[in-house]
């Protein structure tokens, strides 16, 4: 998805003059499925990495940043500065994640 919103980890943006539109952040919760969590019970056993689960903690960033992204854009802003996640496990099987920063619009 293609879309004119710049999300940054910087603090400011080289260049460019803005105002402070506010906070803005995107969520999701996400799971595997039981026969993936299976799977996840067995390599824990013999070691190495769980696929299953990085794929899913890919899924979920991109799909937070998404959220941010869509938010951001209804608030009128241009960018998000100060770009940052959060990351917790509810439970066994599920993980949530947040994508939130500053939206701000440029004024120049």
């Amino acid at each position: 998805m293609t879309n004119p919103i710049l999300i940054t980890t910087t603090e400011t943006i080289p260049g460019k003059h803005y105002e402070v539109l506010g906070e803005v952040f995107g969520l999701t919760t996400q799971s595997k499925n039981v026969f993936k969590n299976i799977g996840a019970s067995l390599k824990n056993v013999v070691g190495g990495e769980i696929k299953a689960y990085t794929e899913m903690m890919t899924e979920s960033r991109d799909v937070a940043i998404d959220r941010l992204r869509q938010n951001a854009l209804k608030m009128g802003a241009d960018a998000v500065v100060m770009m940052r996640f959060d990351s917790g496990s509810i439970g066994t099987d599920m993980q949530s994640v947040a994508a939130y920063g500053t939206a701000v619009k440029y004024i120049d």
